[in-house]
């Protein structure tokens, strides 16, 4: 089961790497549609308060354990980028996925805006936050938080770079009807989710649960 559906966290990601540039809502900064701009490094700790759809979550970011990871998600959370973004893969026992931008024009400028692997320094243990990828050297913006123990990604590079310290009851309430994505389930299509963005979602997906702001706390 793991070794097809970590596939399929890589899948998903290329998909997010093949393909100007939109202004941000209100609240975004305007760098992100700049990702060259966007190159801040993180505190060694800091933390993150997700609101969304099913409550609050809290997650903790520990930038040793993979600084360009941390690095990205850092800059990500500051400019607003995950505010107003769908779970748009819930797997019941597996993860949690997000990361796409709700706008296509927002979205296409990090398709390529790639970071370098981080070594993997802690396990994907429940309740850890990881990027998924389309292969070596591939992670842009879309995350996921494991379920459960999901150790078997370890040896295939995924890399935790935070854990959630409040609220997994939140993140475990998040909804699963849709599953996983086509076409392989009746999920978003990735293809369209890129090119059509929330509109996409609120459309066919109505009962998606989402990111109503991402906020570094203080």
């Amino acid at each position: 089961m793991f070794r097809r559906t970590a596939s399929s966290l890589f899948l998903a990601a290329a998909l997010a790497l093949t393909a100007g540039a939109a202004a941000p809502a209100l609240g975004q900064s305007a760098d992100l549609v700049n990702p060259a701009a966007l190159r801040d490094r993180a505190p060694d700790t800091f933390k993150v308060r997700f609101d969304t759809t099913k409550g609050v979550f809290v997650v903790q970011v520990n930038r040793a354990w993979a600084p360009q990871g941390a690095d990205r998600f850092y800059n990500l959370v500051k400019n607003g980028f995950y505010d107003d973004v769908r779970f748009f893969r819930v797997i019941s026992g597996f993860m949690v996925q997000f990361g796409i931008h709700g706008d296509p024009k927002i979205a296409a400028p990090w398709r390529e805006a790639r970071i370098q692997d981080d070594p993997v320094t802690q396990s994907n243990k429940r309740g850890f936050l990881t990027y998924a990828m389309a292969g070596p050297n591939t992670r842009t913006t879309q995350l996921f938080i494991n379920f459960g123990d999901n150790s078997s990604l370890d040896r295939q590079g995924f890399s935790p770079f935070g854990q959630v310290i409040s609220g997994m009851d939140v993140v475990d309430k998040l909804n699963p009807e849709y599953g996983e994505g086509a076409p392989r389930g009746r999920g978003p299509d990735q293809g369209r989710l890129q090119k059509e963005g929330n509109a996409y979602l609120k459309k066919d997906f109505s009962r998606m649960d989402y990111i109503r702001k991402a906020t570094i706390e203080k």
